[in-house]
C-alpha cells in the first residue's frame, strides 16, 4: 500500500510518516522523508523562490517513492504541485504543464492523507519558510489541488499525532 500525506509546511507530516511507520498495522512500510537539507545544500531553492529545475527534482522523488511496493511518505505530488504553483518565478504555462504532467501519478498512491494545519504553531528547522501567511497560500493551493484532482481515497487529519494515526488506522 502507498500512503502519501499531504499538506503545508510545519504540520507534523514527517513526524506522522514515522510515528505511522512504528504502528504494527504499517510496520512492513518503508518510510520516506523528504531530504531538503540535502537538497538546500545542492543549491537548489526552496519554498517562495522554487524554480522549474528544483521542482522537477521534488517531482522525481516523488515518483521514484511510488516504485516501492510498502510506502509512507511525508510528501506526495500535491505538495509539490502547490508549491510550483505557488512559485515567482515559474510561467503561468510552465505551472499548469508541470501540474498536468505531475498528476498522472496521482493513482498511483492508494491512500492519501491530507494534515491540516489547524492548531499546529510553525515551527522553525532552519530550512522550511516561516511565514504564515506563505504558509496559508500553500495550505490553500493543496487543498484547490486535491479537490481539482481528487485521489482515489483522501483521509483528513487534525489534532496530536496519536489523534491522527487513529483516525488513519480506522480508516484504512
Amino acid at each position: 500500500m502507498k500512503i502519501g500525506l499531504v499538506g503545508t509546511m510545519s504540520v507534523g507530516k514527517t513526524t506522522l510518516a514515522k510515528a505511522l511507520g512504528e504502528t504494527d498495522r504499517l510496520k512492513d512500510h518503508s518510510v520516506q522523508t523528504e531530504r531538503s537539507k540535502y537538497l538546500s545544500n545542492l543549491g537548489i531553492p526552496l519554498n517562495t523562490d522554487s524554480t522549474l529545475p528544483g521542482q522537477f527534482i521534488f517531482l522525481a522523488e516523488r515518483a521514484t517513492e511510488l516504485l516501492q511496493p510498502n510506502i509512507i511518505t511525508d510528501r506526495t505530488i500535491w505538495d509539490v504541485c502547490a508549491f510550483t504553483l505557488s512559485a515567482k518565478s515559474i510561467s503561468d504555462y510552465e505551472k499548469r504543464t508541470f501540474v498536468e504532467a505531475a498528476m498522472n501519478l496521482k493513482d498511483y498512491y492508494d491512500i492519501v492523507v491530507y494534515v491540516s494545519p489547524r492548531g499546529v504553531a510553525m515551527e522553525d528547522n532552519g530550512i522550511r519558510e516561516t511565514d504564515l501567511v506563505y504558509r496559508t497560500k500553500i495550505d490553500i493551493a493543496i487543498q484547490m489541488a486535491l479537490e481539482e484532482y481528487k485521489p482515489k481515497r483522501l483521509i483528513s487529519v487534525e489534532g496530536t499525532t496519536e489523534e491522527r494515526i487513529a483516525t488513519i488506522l480506522q480508516n484504512i
